[in-house]
This record gives C-alpha cells, sequence and structure tokens, in this order.
C-alpha cells in the first residue's frame, strides 16, 4: 500500500485509491495529498475490497478495470456492506459503462483520462454534500408522511420496513421529502449530488432515482414519479 509522503493531520480526509496503474496512483496520491487529503492506495481487486471495507475511509475512488475482481465487482461487494462515498474511474466512454457503475451504487464517474482539477473539484463537492447531510441529521430526522429518514445513517423507514441508502439515494429522497407534492427538477437534484447542472445526455440522477424507486417499493405510499421532461416528485400521501 502506497501513502503519500506528505505532512498532513489525523482530522484530514481519507481518500482510498483503487487502480492498477502504479505510476498514477503515485502521481494523484501526491497531488491529493498537497490539497489536504491522506490518501492510501491499492493495485488490485480484491486487496482493493478487502481494504475498502475497513472503517476509517471518507471516501473511495475505484478504477473499473482492475486485476482479479474488476471495478463493478469491488463496488457490487462494497454496497453490501459500506455506503462510503465512491468515484468510478473508467476508461471506457460509453455510457452503458458509467449507468453500470452507478446502477451498482457509484455516486459519482470520472472517465479517463481526466484533469487532476476536475478529479479533485469532485472529490470536494462529494465530501461537501456527505458533510452536509450529516449535519442535517444530527438536528433532526426528516418525516413526511409515513416516511422517517435517518439521514446520518442513510436509513429510511416505512412502516416494519428499515431500507438503507448509498449517501447519493438518501440525498435525493431528502430532497423530494422536503419538497413533497412538488416537481424537483434533475438540474436541482443535479446541483445536490454534483454541484453543477445535468447534461442533456447524463443519466447519472435518473440512475439513482431508479434504484432509489426499487429500494422503497415496500413503502407504498412513496412512489417517485416522473414529471416528464422537467425531473420527479414524491406525491403527497397520508
Amino acid at each position: 500500500m502506497y501513502t503519500a509522503r506528505v505532512d498532513r493531520s489525523p482530522d484530514q480526509p481519507a481518500v482510498l485509491l483503487v487502480d492498477d496503474d502504479v505510476e498514477l496512483c503515485q502521481m494523484m496520491a501526491e497531488f491529493l495529498g498537497h490539497h489536504g487529503f491522506r490518501v492510501s492506495t491499492v493495485h488490485d481487486g480484491r486487496s482493493g475490497l478487502g481494504t475498502a471495507l475497513k472503517p476509517g475511509w471518507d471516501l473511495v475512488i475505484l478504477d473499473v478495470m482492475l486485476p482479479v475482481l474488476d471495478g463493478f465487482e469491488v463496488l457490487r461487494q462494497m454496497r453490501r456492506r459500506t455506503t462510503v462515498p465512491t468515484i468510478m474511474l473508467t476508461a471506457r466512454a460509453e455510457e452503458r459503462d458509467r449507468v453500470s457503475g452507478l446502477d451498482e451504487g457509484a455516486d459519482d464517474y470520472l472517465v479517463k483520462p481526466f484533469a487532476t482539477a476536475e478529479l479533485l473539484a469532485r472529490i470536494r463537492a462529494l465530501l461537501r454534500r456527505t458533510a452536509h447531510t450529516g449535519a442535517i441529521a444530527r438536528r433532526h430526522v426528516v418525516e413526511s408522511g409515513d416516511l422517517s429518514l435517518d439521514v446520518d445513517a442513510r436509513e429510511v423507514r416505512c412502516g416494519d420496513a428499515v431500507i438503507a441508502l448509498s449517501e447519493s439515494e438518501s440525498g435525493i429522497l431528502e430532497v423530494l421529502m422536503r419538497a413533497r407534492g412538488r416537481t424537483v427538477s434533475r438540474d436541482e437534484l443535479a446541483a445536490l449530488l454534483y454541484q453543477r447542472e445535468a447534461t442533456p445526455y447524463e443519466r447519472s440522477v435518473d440512475v439513482h432515482v431508479s434504484h432509489l424507486r426499487k429500494k422503497l417499493e415496500p413503502c407504498r405510499h412513496a412512489t417517485i414519479r416522473s414529471a416528464r421532461g422537467v425531473g420527479y416528485v414524491l406525491p403527497v400521501g397520508r
């Protein structure tokens, strides 16, 4: 495991980078280290999975093309046991590959080659969102109708059902619950997830909503509806 050799404090965010390109890992670790992150790297899927499941990570950066286990399988196994925020790296520009990562529970993705400044911006945006939702949860649980969302734990309750959510799913559901009965645009949701507008061909918001819908199927009064060409709405229930 490689750790960036820079001065840092234990209070700095801990980032795990899983990529088989050793030279790229060292460059990224040094770059992020000098911007205030504690960075550790591993270079195959099996080691990456075992390391990612250890407590203490604030964010995982996960490459798709990995030896032993590919990134999709690593993320699939991770999401069974942890909701740590995750950014996927992929050399594949095809939409189906990006959607696959989001379907497995990634919070964001970045296509190689990428600018280090863009990666830094996406990491900071995701961590800001994580810190924001945690601050809200410490004040109170969000409740709407028969839904109760613990934002910090990323769990939603309806009746006897307790449903675990990813960071992105929790953020989307919180916005829809607070705006219940009002259509929330895709741009609003993209601003929440990525601090930017949704691009015309981007499906990341739609994929997260689709995943959330499936998880909410046991909740009869929590069907997220599409407003064609606009966004999504959680109708007012009982």
